[in-house]
C-alpha cells in the first residue's frame, strides 16, 4: 500500500518541509526544501505566507499524513510563542486539507534517524542522505529542509511498529485488549476427530 508523508520543521524564519512515499516497507523522498519567510518584518505576515505554503504543498503532493516536529522548549517565551504560532498554522493547513497530524519531539526524531537523541543537524542530514539515497547538494542545502524529511521518514519508521503506549497486568490481559490481533482458527483446540 502507498501512502505519502509530508514532513514539517517549524520555524519563524525559515520552515522545512520534506514529503516521503512510502510504498510497502520502502520509502523514497519526492521532496524538500523550505519557506523563506525573513523576507516578512511582520510576524502575522509569516504566518500567512506559512498557511499559503504548507496548503499549496498539500495540493501538490496530496499527503495521506503529516509529521510534524514539536518545539523544543527555550528561555526565549517570545520567541516559543512565535514558533509555535507557526507550528500551529502550518497543522491547521493540515487540518483544513482534512490531513492527519502526528507530532514528534525533536529527541523522539533524531533517535530514530541517528539512533542518537543527541545528534546534529548535520548527522541527522547526512544519515537520511545514506538511507534515502540523496545527493550531497540537496541534502547540505538547508537543514530546516532535512529536519523536516527527518520528522516524516521517522513517522515512517514508527508506521511498523505497535502501539507502546498500552500496559498489560497478565497474558489474559494481553488477550483481552488485543482481541483484533487474535486468529479465529481453533489453534490449541483438538477437532472432534482426534
Amino acid at each position: 500500500m502507498e501512502k505519502i508523508i509530508l514532513g514539517i520543521d517549524p520555524g519563524t524564519n525559515m520552515m522545512g518541509y520534506g514529503v516521503i512515499r512510502v510504498s510497502g516497507k520502502k520509502a523514497e523522498a519526492l521532496a524538500l526544501g523550505v519557506i523563506d519567510l525573513r523576507k516578512f518584518s511582520d510576524h502575522y505576515l509569516k504566518l500567512g505566507h506559512i498557511f499559503e505554503r504548507i496548503t499549496g504543498i498539500i495540493d501538490s503532493y496530496l499527503p495521506d499524513e503529516m509529521a510534524i516536529e514539536a518545539p523544543f522548549f527555550g528561555k526565549n517565551v517570545q520567541s516559543m510563542l512565535k514558533l509555535g504560532r507557526a507550528q500551529g498554522v502550518a497543522m491547521a493547513a493540515a487540518i483544513q486539507r482534512q490531513v492527519p497530524i502526528t507530532e514528534y519531539a525533536p529527541l523522539k526524531i533524531k533517535m530514530a534517524i541517528t539512533g542518537n537523541g543527541a545528534a546534529s543537524k548535520e548527522q541527522v542530514a547526512d544519515m537520511l542522505r545514506r538511507m534515502l539515497h540523496l545527493d550531497k547538494e540537496e541534502v547540505g542545502r538547508f537543514l530546516d529542509a532535512t529536519d523536516a524529511l527527518a520528522a516524516a521518514y521517522c513517522h515512517f519508521l514508527q508506521m511498523g511498529r505497535p502501539e507502546t503506549d498500552k500496559k498489560y497486568s497478565s497474558w489474559k490481559d494481553f488477550v483481552n485488549k488485543n482481541k483484533d490481533r487474535q486468529s479465529s482458527s481453533p489453534i490449541g483446540k483438538k477437532s472432534p476427530d482426534s
